[in-house]
């Protein structure tokens, strides 16, 4: 499965994998490298969210903190000893926007991790502006 593409029609309209310029979808990328029984669990929590809205909380979502990082928040998996972290966002109110993965090795998440969904997150609301 490795070099298929995951397929995402029932999410719906509530959820979005953000899509790079280039057509990368770093979401997808970082689901497709985790073992099968972590990925399951990792779209179970995807359908949560999606399910739940704005309505998800801790343990399964938490937002990020700090001004710089306002708006983020982390989608958290955890599966027998291995735990992810999938950063999104709501966008116009109506649709979560999964931006970035990882899986986390330490108490908080990498600053280049963070960093990397934040440019991911203006990207997105730079390119729907240009629309």
């Amino acid at each position: 499965m490795a070099d298929e593409k995951l397929q995402h029609y029932a999410l719906g309209d509530l959820i979005e994998y953000y899509q790079k310029g280039n057509g990368e979808v770093p979401v997808e990328d970082f689901l497709l490298t985790l073992n099968p029984k972590l990925r399951a669990k990792a779209y179970s929590d995807i359908m949560l969210l999606k399910r739940l809205g704005i309505n998800i909380r801790a343990p399964y979502s938490a937002p990020i903190n700090g001004d710089k990082y306002k708006g983020l928040f982390e989608l958290r998996t955890k599966f027998s000893s291995d735990i992810t972290r999938i950063f999104y966002f709501l966008f116009d109110k109506n649709k979560f926007v999964l931006l970035h993965g990882f899986v986390k090795k330490s108490d908080r998440p990498p600053e280049r991790e963070l960093d990397r969904a934040l440019t991911y997150k203006l990207d997105y609301e730079r390119r729907c502006q240009d629309e």
